[in-house]
């Protein structure tokens, strides 16, 4: 069953949940009293044009953002956001974990430390434990052997393998991947969102903002099309991507959907 911009349906299953935040830079409102609920164990698509928000959601589910106004609850803990205390943000930012489009790392220390740190200084674990949970991560994506190297040794595409380590390294509830392959060159991208693929295979929440329309066809059990910092249309990833009810959903998708059919193939 598909959403549109209006519907409101809430579920104290969600794992994720987010009502009527608004989030504004000076004059200029960004995200318009956006709603949307995620069931545990998801994989969000945000697709849509440059400059409708998806971003900013991210950052807002993050506390990288201070929204306006709304509400949020992801697993059990909730807050409103017009007045989220300092001690609610941590617990909640605890939950979530965050890659970033241009990796993030702290460049003056090495893989192993940046996929340690939050766990030493987030979580307060030993660092003999964080260790041992840093060098599990990158041996789920490949770069265990990498475990002294600094960043700038690797290329773009092993940096960003070492920011989603970093992520998995956290345990979240929700994974937040803000364009992951927009900073890489075109022969590395198939490289992390294989990376991705399998992330998604363990069952974690994740929403994924992307241009990839294909990846996101492929990956996403949901799709959620926004514009102009609202949810356009929502709903499973083969039915909105093949069947597109709004308009404006219809025309972003028009030359992806023209290319995926054999008709137009020489």
């Amino acid at each position: 069953m598909r959403e549109t911009k209006n519907d409101r349906v809430q579920d104290v299953n969600n794992m994720l949940e987010i009502r009527d935040l608004w989030k504004s830079y000076g004059t200029k409102t960004i995200l318009h009293g956006l709603t949307m609920s995620v069931k545990e164990g998801r994989v969000i698509s945000l697709i849509g044009p440059s400059g409708s928000g998806k971003t900013t959601l991210l950052r807002c589910i993050n506390f990288l953002e201070k929204s306006d106004s709304g509400s949020i609850r992801i697993d059990d803990l909730s807050a409103d956001l017009s007045k989220v205390s300092a001690a609610q943000k941590m617990a909640l930012r605890r939950k979530t974990a965050m890659v970033f489009q241009n990796y993030a790392l702290f460049l003056n220390n090495s893989v192993g430390q940046n996929v340690m740190e939050g766990l030493i200084v987030s979580k307060k674990m030993p660092k003999e434990k964080a260790r041992a949970i840093a060098l599990d991560m990158l041996d789920k994506v490949g770069l265990k052997s990498r475990f002294e190297s600094k960043p700038f040794e690797l290329s773009g595409g092993q940096q960003q393998r070492v920011g989603i380590a970093r992520a998995l390294a956290l345990n979240p509830k929700v994974i937040l991947f803000d364009e992951p392959t927009s900073a890489l060159d075109p022969e590395t991208v198939n490289e992390i969102l294989d990376v991705i693929k399998c992330v998604a295979q363990s069952g974690v929440t994740m929403l994924i903002v992307t241009h990839e329309m294909m990846f996101a066809y492929d990956i996403a059990t949901q799709v959620i099309f926004m514009d102009k910092g609202e949810i356009v249309e929502q709903g499973e990833a083969k039915e909105l991507f093949d069947a597109p009810r709004e308009e404006r959903t219809k025309q972003f998708l028009l030359r992806f959907n023209l290319a995926r059919d054999s008709e137009y193939y020489i």
